[in-house]
């Protein structure tokens, strides 16, 4: 149960990092909040925290599983939190505004 829960926290890991990784681009950031002006340290700092996020969702698979199988499912996590990324700003951009919460409105 524990090990899921680890997986289940690094799959979450991995959708905040490629949304904010997303969200540092400005097309992204416009279907998200509109015209809502972003500074150029936002973009540095949503990088970063999209950097982090995927070190974090490594970390949680290595405690899960052993080292071989563990990147494997950190590479799988990642290409389905950029695929449900994708599909997201596809149809409900606006979701993604909660990563950015700290933003205002």
């Amino acid at each position: 149960m524990r090990d899921a829960l680890m997986l289940l926290a690094a799959l979450a890991a991995c959708m905040a990092g490629m949304g904010w990784f997303a969200l540092s681009l400005d097309t992204h950031w416009e279907q998200v909040r509109g015209k809502a002006p972003r500074p150029a340290a936002m973009a540095r700092q949503l990088r970063w925290l999209g950097a982090v996020a995927l070190a974090i969702a490594l970390v949680l698979c290595l405690v899960a599983d052993s080292a071989s199988i563990a990147v494997l499912v950190w590479l799988m996590a990642i290409a389905a939190a950029a695929l449900a990324v994708a599909l997201t700003l596809t149809w409900r951009a606006r979701v993604l505004a909660v990563l950015v919460f700290w933003a205002g409105a």
